[in-house]
């Protein structure tokens, strides 16, 4: 068969029209969510289905003296009572699949709980009710130990220890560090040398996920020794690598299965009750359903994990931030699940879209004992985002300034230093706020309106793509206007940077080769990868 040469598919060629913002998109799935169609896990239905409850600990902090499961075995109904003994390897953090982290949280607790709601003990029954009933049955014999819910006081010397595995309530980094830091020039030296001092507390909360479908899985025997897993996992092969690790078998043995997803933001993938369903069918070799009720889902579903940020800053009396230092505490709850990967990330984002040129920050992950933390919607930088932004407000109070022309100014251009030693490249916060100013009819100056993200922070002015430049009601318009290079005195009123010459960048109108393509569909044949150009050779 010949190879035919397709234009449509070559990558210089090829509009890609990824321009989406201001028109209307239709969900791929929309269609299956409103007819019914869309298939979930708890949509599976079994024969002969059994389904797991769990007693779960009354208080935050406690030792397990004993547990009496005689009456709730004897129960009818009841097909198993699993307690920790029954778990192959009850110990696990989901980061260890990563080989990142001690394995510091039991599937079902032993001698201790740490977080209240944290399981003790599983029903397998016939029914929801029967398992239900028989959690009740269940005797345990408490020792209530002391708790700490702050994260300052929990690193206190005397404070109560959470965690076992690490015992000063500090997530350790690869057995030599307790924190995450980052040092670039000298804040103290930068500080002496302020006209302002400006300092700030900031507190977020943890954040129940509240998923419309809580969390759960259904297991069941297959041929072969192996077993299938419904889930609503977020991250099917960290679920699947975590059960396989909980119950000591080849994930060969395991088939786990997705689907949708009814609504999950990171509160899915701590991968819980994938093991616990399997187990159940594992030790009655019948299926097993697992699921939280609502008012599991709102105790023990890991939540946004809470943050304490204190921020310092050096300004100038002109606004510039000259020195900024950060000390940050994340409460990791209970165990560790993903908290200590959160402040990476957090330490990654510092100190914001700002040229600072004087930063230092000490975060650390710290145990308590509250509901374990976990994933959630850009879960380790939205929290310093919110202390970054409210302290930026702060500044602009203190110096008397415009907060948005504060922002301006202080805001990375093309080409500065990072606090990470690495350049910034295609920034933009200079022509975001420009714009929102505009659409907020919000005053901001001349040389504010003025000013650009590209090196210097003057001169000639970014080019706006059109569909930002929207209308009142968030509408793009049929064209949008040139922007119009600033004067020479825009560098010099708001940003006395470098000088050197701004690289020039390409019209976003400049429509791409190609036009004449044909509009239908491509003829058939063989598809084509799109061709790459070839870097120049370097010269010699």
């Amino acid at each position: 068969m010949p190879v035919e040469l397709r234009k449509e598919f070559l990558a210089d060629e090829r509009d890609d029209n990824l321009n989406e913002i201001g028109k209307p998109t239709q969900r791929q799935d929309i269609l299956g969510h409103v007819t019914g169609r869309s298939p979930f896990y708890d949509d599976h239905l079994f024969e002969g289905l059994l389904h797991i409850r769990c007693v779960r600990s009354p208080h935050h902090h406690a030792r397990i003296r004993s547990i009496d499961v005689s009456q709730a075995e004897r129960m009818p109904g009841v097909k198993r009572v699993i307690l920790g003994r029954d778990v192959p390897h009850n110990l696990n953090t989901l980061l260890s699949l990563l080989d990142f982290g001690l394995d510091d949280e039991p599937l079902i607790s032993e001698k201790k709980v740490s977080y209240k709601g944290e399981p003790v003990c599983a029903i397998v029954a016939e029914s929801e009710r029967v398992a239900r009933e028989a959690c009740t049955r269940v005797r345990v014999d408490w020792e209530p130990l002391p708790a700490v819910f702050d994260v300052e006081e929990a690193i206190r010397p005397g404070a109560p220890t959470v965690n076992e595995t690490y015992p000063t309530n500090l997530f350790v980094y690869h057995d030599r560090y307790d924190h995450q830091k980052l040092r670039y020039g000298d804040v103290e030296a930068a500080f002496a040398r302020a006209d302002h001092i400006v300092e700030g507390r900031y507190q977020m909360s943890p954040i129940e996920q509240a998923p419309i479908e809580t969390c759960g899985a259904i297991a069941a025997p297959e041929t072969n020794d192996r077993y299938v897993c419904y889930t609503s996992t977020q991250a099917l092969f960290f679920s699947l690598g975590t059960a396989a690790k909980l119950l000591d078998v080849s994930s060969a043995r395991l088939h786990f299965i997705g689907g949708t997803v009814g609504g999950g933001f990171g509160g899915k993938v701590d991968s819980l009750h994938e093991p616990m369903a399997i187990l159940g069918a594992m030790l009655t070799g019948r299926p097993c359903k697992y699921m939280f009720d609502r008012e599991e889902e709102m105790q023990v579903g890991a939540p946004r994990g809470g943050e304490r940020w204190y921020l310092k800053d050096g300004v100038t009396r002109d606004g510039r931030i000259v020195a900024r230092k950060f000390t940050g505490y994340f409460d990791s709850g209970a165990y560790t699940r993903l908290s200590s990967y959160a402040i990476i990330k957090a330490v990654g984002h510092l100190p914001g879209p700002y040229t600072i040129p004087n930063v230092y920050a000490d975060v650390y992950c710290v145990f308590t004992n509250r509901t374990p933390a976990t994933a959630m919607r850009g879960f380790g930088i939205t929290g310093v985002d919110f202390a970054i932004e409210t302290h930026m407000d702060k500044v602009a109070e203190a110096v008397g300034m415009d907060p948005i022309e504060l922002r301006i100014l202080n805001a990375y251009r093309d080409g500065d230093m990072k606090a990470h030693r690495r350049l910034a490249k295609n920034t933009a916060l200079v022509e975001c706020c420009q714009v929102a100013a505009e659409k907020a009819r919000w005053q901001i100056s001349p040389a504010a309106r003025q000013a650009s993200s590209l090196t210097g922070g003057g001169g000639e002015r970014a080019q706006l793509p059109p569909h930002t430049a929207t209308d009142q009601k968030g509408l793009v318009p049929a064209a949008a206007p040139a922007a119009m290079p600033a004067p020479p005195s825009a560098r010099s009123r708001i940003s006395p940077r470098s000088r050197r010459r701004p690289r020039r960048l390409r019209s976003s109108a400049r429509r791409r080769r190609g036009s004449s393509r044909r509009s239908g569909p491509p003829p058939r044949g063989r598809r084509l990868r799109p061709r790459r150009r070839r870097p120049p050779r370097p010269p010699h």
